[in-house]
């Protein structure tokens, strides 16, 4: 599973997630290492890095700044999986790492 120059938006997201349908993520892959750049929504800017595994899976951490002007922190494991279409959807359970520590569920779609 390739990444580069993938991009993904929210169609799904537990209550205590930043992200939003309006969260658009743009990632770059080199090797096995996986970043992105992401806004919109409740977030004004986010990053993430993670290594992808031999089945396209994506440990990663996160780092992000709210419309509250919080700078909140994260994990994420994510699972891809190909649509009938090919695109792929990942679903995501995270935990935040700051705040309140709470993890949530989170479904990505690639645009």
């Amino acid at each position: 599973m390739n990444y580069h120059n993938k991009r993904f938006r929210v169609v799904e997201s537990s209550a205590n997630a930043d992200t939003t349908e309006k969260t658009i993520f743009t990632y770059k892959q080199s090797g096995n290492i996986v970043t992105s750049e992401y806004k919109g929504g409740n977030i004004v800017k986010g990053h993430l890095i993670g290594l992808v595994d031999k089945n396209g899976s994506i440990n990663m951490r996160y780092h992000q700044v709210n419309l509250k002007g919080e700078l909140m922190t994260g994990i994420c494991h994510s699972t891809p999986k190909l649509n009938k279409n090919g695109k792929i959807r990942l679903h995501e359970r995270w935990k935040w790492t700051s705040g309140d520590r709470s993890s949530g569920k989170s479904i990505l779609e690639e645009l």
